[in-house]
């Protein structure tokens, strides 16, 4: 999503966008609130935290197990690898968990990557998110269009 594609996307009604400052789970919960906050992430080079969290919710949702293990290699390789340059921002041992369940794939694997980005993001993001302006601009009602047309002045 680009810039211009918050604007081609409906926009979250008002009463929607308010309810997001009771807590970061009302802007997970809709399509419309974590393309706004994508938005804003990359506006923070931090946009990969959303597609590698994005991508781990469509992981857990496949059950062929062939398609498993290729999705589970793709997603350790945009989001996992130190050979990544969208690699998320993993401790060690959520690290080694993921190395580890690699071996014997299934939907679940990024389960506690997943949960530590969505912390992250909670924690880190969130805050400077709802101070930001792009919230604000998002809450305010629309301005009237300023009239452009020229002065007849002689």
């Amino acid at each position: 999503m680009k810039t211009e594609d918050i604007n081609s996307n409906p926009l979250p009604s008002l009463e929607e966008i308010t309810s997001w400052t009771q807590g970061f789970d009302k802007v997970m919960k809709t399509e419309a609130g974590r393309n706004v906050f994508r938005e804003f992430l990359r506006t923070e080079y931090s946009e990969e935290n959303m597609l590698f969290w994005l991508a781990c919710e469509d992981f857990k949702k496949e059950k062929n197990t062939k398609v498993v293990a290729e999705r589970a290699r793709t997603i350790y390789e945009d989001y996992i690898s130190i050979l990544s340059p969208r690699e998320v921002s993993l401790d060690s041992r959520v690290r080694e968990i993921v190395n580890r369940n690699l071996m014997n794939p299934c939907p679940l694997m990024f389960e506690d990557a997943q949960l530590q980005i969505y912390s992250l993001m909670h924690r880190d993001s969130f805050p400077r998110f709802l101070n930001s302006e792009m919230y604000k601009s998002l809450t305010e009602k629309p301005k009237a269009v300023p009239d452009t047309t020229p002065d007849a002045e002689s």
